[in-house]
């Protein structure tokens, strides 16, 4: 692509650009007129070069004014991706973006039918990637077949869950289509059809990823000294871990080590014997120290936690009803709780590029056996 032959550029090849060698050769005897005009158009260019590079889709590296660059020249550059987005690069958006469905699930997802339903006449504009954790998935729907990731076992609330969401940003960046990337659970269910989530999702400049400060023992009751100096108590964040990125987000979440690692050291150890729930706590605090600015702090996941147990509740056949879906679709308030003594609710109205718009594009803890229900309803209660 034309962007990306700057980047290509020798060193000898800028000192040519910019004149410089001039200076070194030895002195020829011309007529003035000739030096003045040489002088001239070698200052054109380079004047023309620098205003390119500021002003077009290739990287400035003489302005601190963030550029963008297709993610194609990150894949052949030996420049590590963190010195690109230290830059404050961006990507550049392809002709046909698409949204990563990224599932992780412990093995065959009860629900592929329904998504199967979901995705039918939009190919082109999704991928899907299917991270199993104990068992090798068998998939009934064609849109999930051969889309399986190798995977280690998983244990739910340890490390390995983060290093699975890892592993399927991973493989979903390698398709720079991709521009968008949702993690769903097994008991995960779109409450709306694709065309209104793929328009959600991608012509916002927003990721969804819930973070809210709870002051309480499952919060920063898990906060430990030792991520000192790079987690203060204050950016400590708690969430659901069901987030769904822009590229540009993505791409931060894969080239982080610094605190990838802090998190990594706390919570495997169980520093100071606190629990630290690796997935519940990285990416809220990760995002509130990075780009507080960049996510809006909800899920697009709802999940009912008005029963304020340990797990939320799970959905059975004789729930499932129209009017139970319209009124998750209807919801336009995050709403968290903390979990001190005070129990102080914590709400803020969800907007969209400055409208308020439902919070919720899906919907979980759905039971398998309700799969027959939802794929009756389904084009009832997806259409918007």
């Amino acid at each position: 692509m034309k962007t990306a032959k700057f980047w290509r550029l020798s060193m000898g090849d800028m000192e040519i650009l910019l004149g410089s060698p001039v200076l070194h050769r030895p002195q020829m005897k011309k007529p003035m007129w000739i030096v003045v005009l040489v002088s001239f158009i070698i200052l054109f260019l380079t004047c023309a070069y620098l205003y390119r590079m500021q002003n077009t889709t290739s990287c400035n590296m003489f302005y601190s004014k963030p550029c963008i660059i297709d993610i194609s020249v990150l894949a052949v550059s030996h420049i590590p991706v963190s010195v690109y987005i230290e830059r404050g690069i961006t990507l550049d958006m392809p002709q046909n973006p698409k949204i990563a469905f990224m599932f992780l699930t412990p093995g065959s997802l009860p629900f592929e039918k329904l998504w199967d339903n979901f995705f039918q006449g939009h190919e082109g504009k999704f991928s899907v990637y299917v991270h199993a954790s104990k068992a090798k998935p068998v998939h009934v729907s064609r849109y999930f077949v051969n889309r399986d990731i190798r995977s280690d076992q998983l244990v739910w609330g340890k490390m390995s869950i983060v290093e699975a969401e890892r592993r399927l940003l991973a493989n979903a960046l390698q398709d720079p289509n991709n521009q968008h990337f949702v993690l769903l659970s097994d008991s995960c269910v779109p409450l709306y059809n694709f065309n209104y989530i793929f328009d959600y999702l991608m012509y916002t400049d927003k990721s969804f990823v819930d973070s809210f400060r709870d002051p309480g023992p499952v919060g920063n009751g898990r906060y430990s000294e030792h991520m000192l100096p790079e987690v203060e108590i204050k950016d400590f964040r708690t969430g659901a871990q069901w987030f769904s990125l822009k590229r540009q987000h993505a791409v931060k979440v894969m080239a982080d080590h610094l605190y990838y690692s802090k998190f990594q050291a706390q919570c495997e150890s169980c520093v100071d014997g606190k629990n630290c729930i690796l997935d519940e706590h990285y990416l809220p605090t990760f995002f509130t120290i990075v780009d507080p600015n960049g996510i809006a702090k909800w899920s697009v996941t709802y999940v009912d936690r008005s029963e304020q147990k340990r797990h939320p509740k799970s959905y059975r056949t004789q729930d499932i009803t129209y009017e139970l879906l319209k009124n998750i679709k209807s919801i336009d308030e995050s709403v968290h709780v903390t979990s001190d003594e005070k129990k102080e609710v914590q709400r803020w109205t969800c907007f969209w590029n400055g409208f308020r718009k439902p919070c919720y594009l899906f919907a979980r803890k759905f039971s398998p056996e309700t799969e027959e229900s939802l794929l009756k309803l389904f084009s009832n209660y997806s259409s918007s």
